[in-house]
């Protein structure tokens, strides 16, 4: 499918908040009209009587095609009517911890009960691991997070938490948990640092604290081994489906159905305790059909939250009346589908498909941006529908306006995704959601430009949901959703379906959190931006993409001081840039490459592939490269001891600086060829050349080059046997000079006594 997608940010149409949209997302998406779900009660169509039919899978497809038109004429994802009582039932609905006691008591008794090494009479060596097992939607995770809450203040360096597996059931890898958990310390790691040393970092930011870690949804005992910290006064409680056999002395807990009071209590939060309290033997019966599961009462009180008149009786029966499926004859997991299903057919049409489509946000998180992109429908839309999923119990709040879709319920989505979407949709509705991330990415990075700038004039224009109304609300959106979005272009970028938008949205993150953070501040996720980059550029075969992401891989690997493993990154791109017939990004290539071998002090070698290109730079006439070249070649044949070469390389330098009307760097070229002269024992000429540096300083407007090299002249003037007054002058200048760039806080370059000065890769 070809790679077009329409934004549809849509402007919210208040002042009346909530109120039924214009058009129905389901329709507008996807270009023809919605089936109505089956099992469907009367009051889950407003506009329809009590006698009227109900559309089930046995309606003729005509039939369902005229109630598709109808939940449409309803206006939008939700009705009027059901849009006024999901968000009634959202206002009461309580989030209280249910039940566990006896869970509880047995994990905090585990953490007073003496290890194996105590027992052999030996201080433990790692940290104590709690394990809770069961498999998703019996409430492990509520009651890890309780547990957690329960012992924060006994842990008071903090509770850190990670996910170990994505919303599509593959383990996350080691160095990216490390690596959050390490950012969560305010530890920062160096950029494409190795699972190894990550997991390092992390025993070492943790030693001689007491932190509670709590990892949920582990794949295997291996990622909770590589976390586990070497500090005894740490607790880690690991959530996971089955036994870790490979971590020692783990304390297993088994989660199974709440008992029956807590279970009515946590259905009495959706329903209220009138409806209970009517029917306790229907309450109880309820309970038992869903076997005490969490997550299945969680999706039964939702729908009869939205359903004030509704018995829970009537739920029971409901439940009952529903026809068997394949996924019944899994025991555990049935009491999930058939509550799934009873939720999921009483949601209109266009609400079901968005819900589905959710799946596709990165990690399961939404916003109303990303509902909306998905679903075609306006961002007011979109904030309604996820408020109405999460008063139905089918997302989890997060914080205000950020939602999670529950681990438990993705398989089941991801399934009526397949059965109900053409691959076509589902294509188009990523592309939606990463047309829209790229042009929030754009807005944001033109809210961190100042204020009257061009930028911040083209922000105003854009649309009102796009919008930051300051650089500091930028910032905090995009710290806040970042894990989002480097998650979404990683998606991109591993479905290979939308390389372009995945491109794209690369870059537009690069771009907005350089704007940001800066280059240094921004490097640890920089280096995974461009190894993805690198990735679509393999496999589209883009040799200028494959080039360009590894010198800039290249780059951050030698400022972490993995010199050799930029060296090799600088020769991969040498030959990318080679094949694509690119000299700009040969020249640049061949420059690191110099670079690198000067950081290994092998003098020759970096003169070598600096004169290789000056070669490239000269053949293009492209003065400005070919000086700094010149002044690269000068200081390495300097440090090599060969000053007659130095000298004739400075020289090159300041004439080719002067002829492209480069001050600065003249004045520095100048400064290179004094220092080669005194070298070669030619002091007046030294004296005489560091006066022409002083004085080119001074009219090239750099107060900080200007301070500098008149205080290296004086020091010239003192050791050479100049005239002690020029010399005294030169001192009171750069003083006056220093002070008057106090404020500057541009990095100026300073060369050491008697060192040439560098003209670095601007």
């Amino acid at each position: 499918m070809a790679e077009q997608a329409v934004d549809t940010e849509g402007e919210p149409t208040a002042p009346r908040k909530r109120q039924p949209p214009s058009a129905t997302p389901a329709s507008s998406a996807s270009g023809r009209p919605a089936e109505a779900r089956a099992d469907r009660s009367p009051e889950d169509h407003p506009h329809r009587s009590p006698e009227d039919p109900v559309p089930s899978s046995d309606t003729p497809p005509r039939q369902r095609s005229a109630a598709g038109r109808a939940d449409a004429r309803d206006g939008g994802v939700w009705s009027g009517a059901t849009r006024a009582v999901l968000f009634a039932a959202a206002a009461t609905v309580g989030r209280g911890f249910a039940g566990r006691r006896r869970e509880l008591l047995s994990l905090r008794a585990d953490i007073e009960r003496a290890g194996l090494d105590t027992l052999a009479g030996r201080k433990a060596a790692r940290s104590r691991v709690l394990l809770i097992a069961g498999r998703p939607g019996w409430g492990r995770t509520a009651l890890a997070e309780e547990l957690a809450r329960r012992l924060a203040d006994d842990y008071p360096d903090g509770v850190l938490s990670a996910r170990l597996t994505t919303s599509a059931g593959d383990p996350v890898p080691t160095e990216r948990t490390a690596r959050e958990l390490l950012g969560r310390l305010g530890v920062t790691a160096p950029p494409g640092a190795d699972e190894d040393d990550l997991s390092e970092a992390l025993r070492t930011a943790l030693d001689g604290k007491r932190v509670l870690l709590l990892l949920d949804d582990v794949a295997g005992a291996g990622q909770v081994d590589a976390l586990l910290p070497d500090e005894p006064d740490c607790l880690v409680v690991a959530v996971s489906r089955g036994p870790l056999t490979g971590v020692p002395d783990v304390r297993p807990c088994t989660v199974g159905g709440l008992d029956v009071s807590a279970a009515v209590g946590l259905l009495a939060q959706y329903t209220g305790p009138t409806r209970i309290t009517c029917d306790p033997v229907a309450a109880q019966s309820l309970v038992e059909e869903c076997a005490g599961q969490p997550a299945a009462l969680v999706l039964v009180g939702g729908w009869l939250a939205a359903r004030p008149q509704a018995s829970v009786a009537d739920a029971l029966a409901r439940l009952r009346e529903l026809p068997p499926d394949d996924g019944d004859l899994d025991h555990g997991a049935r009491p999930l589908i058939r509550a799934f299903r009873l939720a999921y057919a009483a949601l209109p049409s266009a609400a079901a498909r968005m819900l589905r489509l959710l799946v596709l946000a990165p990690g399961g998180s939404t916003d109303a941006q990303t509902a909306s992109a998905l679903a075609g429908c306006s961002v007011a839309d979109g904030e309604a529908a996820l408020e109405g999923f999460a008063a139905y119990g089918m997302l989890r709040p997060r914080g205000p306006g950020d939602y999670q879709v529950p681990g438990c319920l993705d398989p089941l989505l991801r399934e009526r995704l397949a059965a109900e979407e053409r691959p076509a949709e589902v294509e188009l509705a990523r592309a939606r959601m990463l047309e829209r991330a790229v042009r929030q990415l754009h807005a944001c990075r033109l809210a961190a430009e100042p204020a009257g700038s061009p930028g911040r004039k083209k922000l105003a224009g854009m649309p009102k949901p796009l919008r930051f109304s300051s650089s500091a609300q930028a910032a905090q959106w995009l710290e806040a959703r970042l894990p989002t979005l480097i998650e979404a272009a990683r998606l991109a970028v591993q479905t290979g379906e939308l390389d372009t938008l995945a491109r794209r949205l690369v870059a537009a993150l690069t771009h907005a959190l350089t704007a940001h953070r800066g280059a240094e501040g921004a490097a640890v996720e920089l280096y995974g931006l461009h190894e993805l980059v690198l990735d679509v550029a393999r496999r589209r075969d883009l040799p200028v993409e494959r080039a360009a992401a590894l010198l800039n891989l290249g780059d951050l690997d030698g400022g972490a001081g993995r010199v050799d493993q930029a060296l090799a990154r600088y020769k991969s791109a040498l030959e990318a840039a080679r094949a694509s017939g690119d000299p700009y990004t040969t020249g640049r290539a061949l420059e690191s490459i110099g670079g690198m071998y000067q950081e290994l002090e092998d003098w020759h070698r970096a003169a070598d592939w600096y004169g290789r290109a000056l070669e490239l730079r000269l053949s293009r006439r492209d003065l400005s490269a070919a000086a700094r070249m010149y002044a690269r070649l000068g200081t390495v044949h300097g440090y090599a001891g060969q000053w007659g070469e130095a000298l004739r390389d400075w020289r090159a330098a300041a004439a080719a600086c002067r002829r492209a009307g480069d001050r600065p760097g003249y004045a520095r070229a100048l400064s290179g060829a004094a220092g080669a002269q005194e070298r070669t024992g030619r002091p007046r000429d030294a004296l005489r050349t560091w006066t022409e540096a002083a004085a080119a300083a001074r009219t090239c407007g750099d107060t900080g080059l200007h301070a500098d090299l008149a205080h290296h002249a004086a020091d010239a003037m003192d050791r050479l046997g100049g005239d002690p007054a020029v010399a005294r002058s030169l001192r009171r200048t750069a003083r006056k000079r220093a002070t008057e760039g106090a404020e500057d806080t541009r990095p100026t370059p300073r060369s050491g006594e008697g060192t040439p000065a560098d003209l670095r890769n601007q």
